[in-house]
C-alpha cells in the first residue's frame, strides 16, 4: 500500500512540476529569459562579424567589447533566474544531499557483507565473473544500440546547426589516459573516496575487505555482523528520507521546465523522441535477456522496481534509487548476498542508459556538423567509450562529462556541445531510469544462475 502511495505521490509531483515550472516560466522569469535569448543572439551576430577578413583591428576590438557585455549580461541573467528559482531547487537539493549522504556507507556496508557471505575467494570469482559477464554483454549492446539507432535516424541532420556562440557548459572535461583510469579505479585514501563518494574506489576497498573478513574465518564473524547491522539502520535511514522524495520530484521537474520552457521540448522534439525510442527498444532487449533466465517472473520484478525506476527518472539519477531498489530485490527474493555484492558493481560498471546515450549523443553531433565518421572510426569511438566511462563511475553527469572530452578526438566542433546541454536533464531523465532497469535485471538474473532466488 505504501508503495502504490509513494507511485501515486511522485506522479502528482511530476504533473505539478509541470504545471508550476509553464507558469513560472511564463509570469515570473519570462522576461529574464528573453533577456538571455537577445543577448545569445547578438553574440551570434558579433561572431558572424568577426569571422570577416576584411574587418580593422579597431573594429575587431569595438565587436569584442560588445561581446564580453553581452556575455556579462549573460551571466547575471543566469543568476537572478537562479534566485527566483531558489526555493525549487533547495527541495531538490535537500534530497539530493541526503541520499548521497547515505550512498558510500551503503554501498561499503552492503558489498562487505555480500563478499563475506558469499565466503571463499573461488566463490566471489565464480559470481563476480558471472556479474562482469553481463554486465559486458549489456555495455556492448548499449553502445552498439546507440550507435545504431542513431545512424538509422540521423537526427542531427534535421538540425540547421548554426552555433557560433558556446554557452559555457559548466563541466570541467577530463582526460582519459591510462594513468587517469587507474586512479580512478584504486583509492589513495579509503576516507577520501568515502567523502567524495567515489563509489569505484569504495567497490575496490570493500572488494578487498570483504574477502579478506571472510578469509580470517571466526575472527571476521562480529565485523560481519556489525556491518549487517550497519546496513540495516542505513537502509531504516533510507526509508525515511525517500518520504521526501516527492518533494524534490516537484521541485527538481518545476526548475527544469521554469528556466527551459515547453518550447525546448517541441524544439529538439525529433532528438529527444528518437532517443527515447532508442532507449524503448534497449528496454525491450533487457527484459527479452532477463526472460531467458527468470522466464515469466521477469515481469514480476518490473512490478517491483517501478517505484524506482519512477524515482531515477525523476530526478534524473539512479543513485537517488539504490537504496530502494536494493530493499525492493530483496522483496523480489533475491538473495542478500547477492544483492549486496552485484548490485554496488552495477553503479560502476552496468549504466546501460549512459552507454547508449554516450554513442547517441556524440554521433547526432557529429551529423549536425556534417563530420562523416567512417564505420571503424565509430567502433573506435564505442571502444574509447567504453574504457572511458569506467573511469568517471560516480561523477556528476558523467555521461556528459564523457561526450565533451571525446568530441575533440574526433574533430567534432565543441560548440556543438551548447546543443545537448540545455536538453540533457530530459535526456537523463530517460537514461537515469535505464540504468536502475539494467542494474536490478542483472542482479536478478545472477541470484538465478546462483540458485539463490527465492
Amino acid at each position: 500500500m505504501q508503495k502504490s502511495k509513494l507511485t501515486l505521490f511522485i506522479f502528482i509531483a511530476l504533473l505539478l512540476g509541470v504545471i508550476a515550472g509553464y507558469l513560472y516560466n511564463v509570469f515570473v522569469i519570462d522576461e529574464i529569459n528573453t533577456k538571455m535569448t537577445h543577448a545569445e543572439t547578438q553574440i551570434t551576430t558579433i561572431n558572424q562579424q568577426l569571422a570577416s577578413k576584411n574587418n580593422s583591428a579597431e573594429l575587431n576590438a569595438q565587436l569584442n567589447t560588445q561581446k564580453n557585455a553581452q556575455t556579462i549580461i549573460i551571466k547575471k541573467s543566469d543568476e537572478q533566474r537562479g534566485s527566483k528559482l531558489e526555493g525549487f531547487t533547495i527541495l531538490s537539493d535537500i534530497f539530493l544531499r541526503l541520499i548521497k549522504m547515505i550512498i558510500a556507507p551503503l554501498v561499503f556496508t552492503t558489498l562487505v557483507v555480500g563478499v563475506a557471505k558469499v565466503g571463499d575467494i573461488k566463490a566471489v570469482g565464480r559470481i563476480g565473473g558471472k556479474t562482469l559477464l553481463w554486465f559486458l554483454g549489456a555495455t556492448l549492446v548499449s553502445l552498439l544500440l546507440g550507435m545504431l539507432m542513431v545512424n538509422l535516424f540521423e537526427p542531427g541532420k534535421a538540425i540547421n546547426l548554426n552555433l557560433s556562440y558556446t554557452a559555457d557548459a559548466g563541466i570541467k572535461k577530463i582526460s582519459f589516459s591510462l594513468k587517469d583510469f587507474v586512479e580512478h579505479i584504486f583509492p589513495k585514501s579509503i576516507f577520501e573516496a568515502l567523502a567524495d563518494n567515489q563509489i569505484l574506489q569504495i567497490v575496490v576497498f570493500a572488494l578487498f575487505f570483504g574477502i579478506a573478513t571472510a578469509a580470517i574465518g571466526e575472527k571476521g564473524q562480529p565485523v560481519i555482523k556489525m556491518m549487517d547491522a550497519l546496513s540495516h539502520i542505513i537502509l531504516k535511514i533510507t526509508s525515511y528520507v525517500m518520504k521526501m522524495a516527492p518533494l524534490a520530484v516537484f521541485g527538481a521537474i518545476t526548475t527544469i521546465v521554469a528556466k527551459q520552457g515547453l518550447g525546448i521540448i517541441s524544439t529538439y522534439v525529433i532528438f529527444i523522441g528518437e532517443f527515447y525510442l532508442s532507449l524503448i527498444v534497449l528496454w525491450l532487449l533487457i527484459i527479452v535477456a532477463g526472460y531467458f533466465v527468470l522466464n515469466k517472473r521477469v515481469f514480476t520484478l518490473l512490478n517491483h522496481i517501478k517505484d524506482s525506476i519512477l524515482l531515477a527518472f525523476s530526478t534524473s539519477t539512479s543513485e537517488t534509487a539504490y537504496p530502494k531498489v536494493l530493499m525492493e530485490l530483496e522483496q523480489f527474493g533475491c538473495s542478500n548476498k547477492i544483492v549486496s555484492f552485484v548490485l554496488p558493481l552495477g553503479y560502476s560498471f552496468n549504466l546501460d542508459g549512459a552507454m547508449m546515450y554516450m554513442t547517441f549523443a556524440s554521433l547526432f553531433l557529429a551529423q549536425a556538423y556534417n563530420v562523416h565518421l567512417a564505420l571503424g572510426q565509430q567502433i573506435t569511438m564505442l571502444l574509447i567509450l567504453m574504457l572511458s566511462s569506467k573511469g568517471v563511475a560516480g561523477v556528476p553527469r558523467a555521461a556528459l562529462v564523457i561526450v565533451a572530452g571525446i568530441l575533440p578526438q574526433f574533430n567534432i566542433p565543441e560548440a556543438g556541445f551548447a546543443l545537448i546541454i540545455g536538453i540533457d536533464p530530459i535526456l537523463d531523465m530517460g537514461r537515469s531510469a535505464t540504468n536502475v532497469l539494467g542494474n536490478a535485471m542483472a542482479t536478478a538474473v545472477v541470484s538465478k544462475w546462483e540458485k539463490e532466488l527465492n
